[in-house]
């Protein structure tokens, strides 16, 4: 991908990461000025919004981010292709095509990260908010054990004599676009099964009239 700015300088691809924290930064203020007071008048809630719906909103958010990048790729592979030749792995595609799926990472954070930071220590009795943080910071390294666990599935799985596997060397038979639509669709699954029936129906400022209040009994 074309990485230049100007005739001298070319944008380090590892540098993209940065742009999840800087749009935490910039954006985590916009949150409170902006998102909350919204969210109140829609909800009529002092909170705004609840832990489980500002998570859940994150999760939205990453499986969006999923679905632009297998898009992104995809298409970086149709020019790659039609190109042909040794240089093909080389496209000319702007990388700031990727930088969309980063900032969308980096809101995800705000909603989805503080959002379990805060659950994680008020829905535990308060004589257990030391494990409640605990258990916070412990989602990161299983989550970082089962995504490496997954690559691993994925390279067993993918690769043979015959074929390349998804996470190839040539970026002409890499097929990073799947690998993104399987994350987008397990990232689904996984919002999908953290809402039972009483939190779709607390999703008020979403579903509205279309959800009935589940918890009340006639």
């Amino acid at each position: 991908m074309r990485r230049n700015i100007g005739s001298y300088f070319k944008i380090p691809p590892a540098t993209l990461q940065s742009a999840i924290t800087i749009s935490i930064i910039l954006l985590m203020p916009l949150y409170d000025v902006f998102f909350i007071p919204f969210a109140r008048f829609i909800t009529r809630s002092e909170k705004g919004i609840t832990v489980m719906q500002r998570m859940g909103i994150g999760m939205f958010l990453s499986v969006i981010a999923m679905v632009f990048a297998a898009v992104v790729e995809t298409k970086r592979l149709e020019i790659s292709r039609n190109m042909g030749g040794p240089d093909s792995q080389s496209v000319p595609l702007s990388i700031f095509w990727l930088l969309p799926q980063y900032v969308l990472l980096g809101i995800s954070d705000i909603f989805t990260v503080v959002g379990m930071q805060e659950f994680f220590y008020t829905e535990v009795p308060i004589g257990m908010r030391t494990m409640g943080i605990a258990l916070y910071t412990s989602v990161f390294g299983v989550g970082s054990f089962l995504s490496a666990l997954l690559i691993s599935l994925v390279e067993h799985f993918t690769s043979s004599r015959e074929r390349h596997s998804w996470f190839s060397d040539d970026m002409r038979e890499a097929r990073l676009d799947k690998y993104y639509w399987l994350l987008a669709f397990s990232s689904a699954l996984s919002l999908l099964s953290s809402f039972n029936e009483r939190s779709l129906a607390e999703l008020g400022f979403v579903l509205q009239g279309l959800v009935p209040d589940l918890s009340r009994k006639d």
